[in-house]
């Protein structure tokens, strides 16, 4: 379970003080798909930072499994908006790079992600490079990655934005069929109504700046 407490998080720049969150509670059960939708500047990419350990919060508390977390780096599953491939690496090799930072062998890494290349629709391009995969088999591949950090928790941030509408839906589809069978907690930005309501159990909306 991910639980916020009165979360506020501030940025301070040329002697402003610009509020990203202010006091924000919520609470994320185990194997429930969260949407979040809001404007742009309403804080959501803010609240993934600290959710992942990339930003601590000004005041509150971040409580994982229903502990107090102040070290949450690697705890969590975190896909950005970009893909992030590396474009000298194969599918193959961008997918098992988490298990190779874990200490596992590039042989071992890649048996087990070979295992997980048709879930994904991907079986046929293990040895492809980033720069022939359409936007849709890119993101694909990025988040068979990230479901290789292998954690309970994943959190994607926008990842079929950049999308037409048309694989957008059919990836809408395909995630959900995944969470549906490995049950992890996913929480999901978009600025999409439609896609918030299509694939939230809940849907949390951010307003603009407090």
């Amino acid at each position: 379970m991910i639980e916020l407490r009165n979360v506020s998080k501030a940025f301070h720049s040329n002697g402003m003080t610009v509020s990203a969150l202010e006091n924000v509670s919520l609470q994320v059960m185990p194997g429930e798909f969260l949407t979040i939708i809001g404007p742009s500047g309403s804080g959501k990419s803010t609240l993934f930072n600290l959710i992942v350990g990339l930003l601590e919060p000004d005041h509150g508390e971040i409580c994982l499994d229903g502990e107090r977390c102040d070290f949450r780096t690697g705890r969590v599953g975190y896909m950005p908006q970009r893909d992030l491939l590396l474009p000298w690496r194969s599918v193959l090799d961008n997918a098992v790079i988490p298990m190779e930072l874990r200490g596992v062998s590039r042989d071992v890494a890649r048996d087990r992600a070979r295992t997980m290349l048709p879930l994904f629709g991907l079986e046929d391009f293990a040895t492809s490079y980033p720069s022939t995969l359409s936007g849709g088999m890119r993101q694909r591949a990025a988040l068979l990655r990230t479901i290789l950090i292998d954690r309970n928790i994943l959190l994607l941030d926008e990842p079929f934005g950049a999308l037409d509408a048309l694989t957008r839906r059919e990836l809408q589809d395909w995630l959900l069929n995944l969470w549906r069978q490995f049950r992890q907690t996913v929480i999901f930005i978009t600025h999409d109504v439609e896609e918030a309501l299509y694939l939230g159990d809940r849907v949390i909306v951010l307003s603009e700046r407090p």
